[in-house]
């Protein structure tokens, strides 16, 4: 099957590579290229099709292996295989790299809650440190004063922003985000269906037709239009039989016909596939479940979930006032709900207002609840506000004060909340977070307080420069009105 391999990535693997095996004069030449993108586009493959052109030799690691129950175990692991490859060269006499597939997921940090283990910072570390000395890399208790010949990296990962940030600069990494143009998606799906012998016009009509489906998409496609001879073959053979019979088998296993590879059952099966998509994007049970994954987003991150036009409960969702009714009816295809009908996991709001702004839903307070709507003594601290943001009927104007600070320093505010028993131990839970909107922010701090009476709650100021934490007040604690 000859696969085909993008001219710019061939062209980038090829230069890196070389460039590292070279003696350039007075040249500072980055050991590490880091190939990004979205998922599914044929990073690892177009890899693997450039090796295989060059003669180079692979050294495999996987993200799954920067993580041990050991601390060093990682690290050491990075210099090992570095020496290794580089002992490959002196042997073989090929070109040798070493190969970090999906170190984002290995080494990155992908929001709050990911722990930032003593391994992820030795990683980090290392990679650096091999990249600053490539031709002085020691195992720990032993040093070998022989210079060492320059062994290129490369890594493959979705985003690079969650790794950590000195160990992508420019000096040490080379940056090259992958994105297939038309031609090369052309090429790529081509290339999977070469051997089928579809012809080039459906498969420029199909790639037409999914325009935003990535390049596994088609391999997926094309692994589907074997299900139905699979499941004829099950059928004769027996639901029992089936295991004797594939596994060890006393007689050869069956050849299967050449599917239907006609343009109309390619577009047929493909539209299954994308139903398919859709159903995960739409139903997020996960979330509806359990509250907790719905605050576990990225840092910060209080977009709607989905977009408009897919009938999803992003628009709900996505924030913490919004009931899914609201969400269903905006969603563009999507059914309207009524939110009285059934049982709602988030409270309902209606952004929709005659003066254009945010309307805050009337939250039932318990009479013992320290936050019933009585009038307050007016309070001799001034508050900033953003415009348009309404005023609070259940917040002190110290709260309020509070939440503006935050939100007009550039940061993102936290809204968390601990039981008593947990507050020893200092296990906050998230219950949301927000960045420039005042009016959300207020929202959800009487939200938090009306459910949460009986529990602390604090705010949260976070950097969004380097996701550190500069603020944590505590605004509620059991029995009282505020303190700080």
């Amino acid at each position: 099957m000859g696969y085909y391999i993008s001219p710019r990535f061939l062209d980038k693997l090829s230069v890196h590579i070389t460039k590292n095996y070279l003696n350039l004069p007075n040249v500072k030449v980055p050991l590490i290229l880091g190939v990004h993108g979205r998922k599914g586009e044929g990073k690892t493959f177009q890899c693997e099709l450039v090796f295989e052109r060059m003669g180079v030799e692979a050294i495999h690691i996987s993200a799954g292996e920067l993580e041990s129950p050991d601390a060093g175990d990682p690290a050491r692991l990075l210099r090992l295989r570095y020496r290794e490859a580089n002992e490959f060269t002196k042997v073989r006499g090929k070109m040798a790299i070493i190969m970090i597939n999906d170190i984002d997921a290995g080494a990155g940090r992908v929001d709050e809650y990911t722990q930032y283990t003593v391994n992820t910072q030795l990683v980090n570390a290392t990679l650096m440190n091999i990249a600053d000395n490539p031709t002085n890399v020691q195992l720990p208790g032993s040093y070998d004063d022989t210079p060492l010949r320059r062994i290129p990296i490369i890594v493959t990962g979705n985003d690079f922003s969650t790794l950590y940030a000195p160990m992508i600069r420019d000096g040490r990494m080379e940056k090259f985000f992958w994105e297939p143009n038309q031609e090369d998606r052309l090429g790529i799906v081509s290339g999977i269906f070469e051997v089928d012998q579809v012809a080039k016009d459906d498969v420029a009509r199909l790639v037409e037709a999914f325009p935003d489906q990535a390049i596994d998409f088609y391999s997926a496609l094309r692994s589907r239009l074997y299900d139905e001879q699979v499941r004829d073959f099950i059928h004769s053979v027996g639901l029992d039989r089936v295991s004797s019979r594939v596994v060890n088998p006393k007689d050869p296993l069956p050849e299967f016909r050449k599917p239907d590879f006609s343009l109309p059952h390619l577009l047929a099966v493909g539209e299954e596939i994308v139903r398919e998509q859709k159903r995960i994007q739409e139903l997020r049970l996960s979330e509806e479940y359990n509250k907790s994954l719905f605050m576990s987003r990225k840092l910060g991150d209080t977009t709607p979930r989905g977009g408009k036009g897919e009938g999803n409960r992003g628009q709900g969702e996505g924030n913490r006032g919004k009931g899914e009714g609201e969400g269903r009816g905006n969603g563009g295809n999507g059914e309207a709900i009524d939110p009285a009908s059934s049982e709602q996991f988030f409270r309902a709001y209606n952004p929709a207002t005659s003066n254009g702004q945010p309307h805050l839903p009337h939250h039932p307070i318990p009479p013992s609840s320290p936050y019933s709507p009585t009038p307050h003594t007016p309070h001799p601290t001034p508050h900033t506000s953003y415009p348009g943001q309404p005023a609070s009927t259940t917040l002190t104007p110290d709260m309020v004060t509070e939440v503006n600070n935050i939100l007009n320093q550039g940061h993102r505010l936290g809204i968390e909340f601990v039981d008593n028993r947990r507050f020893r131990t200092g296990s906050w839970t998230n219950y949301g977070t927000f960045q420039g909107n005042g009016a959300e922010a207020i929202a959800a701090l009487e939200s938090c307080l009306a459910e949460h009476t009986n529990d602390y709650v604090r705010l949260v100021g976070v950097d969004t420069g380097n996701r550190r934490r500069v603020l944590e007040t505590v605004i509620h604690r059991p029995g009282k009105l505020s303190q700080r």
